[in-house]
């Protein structure tokens, strides 16, 4: 199951730079991850400065 990014994202970027696979991109109003390309490592997740990206 793909990682997401829930409403407590405040659009900081950082998450998108980790991720090795190119899976998170800019949405209209915060980060999006595609879960077809998404390969469930957690990098995204442990760089989260709030904490808004979820198993």
């Amino acid at each position: 199951m793909a990682y997401t990014i829930t409403d407590k994202c405040v659009s900081c970027g950082t998450c998108e730079g980790e991720c090795p696979v190119s899976a998170i991109s800019q949405g209209d109003t915060q980060f999006n991850i595609d879960a077809d390309a998404c390969i469930d490592c957690g990098t995204c997740a442990s760089v989260c400065p709030t904490d808004a990206i979820i198993a």
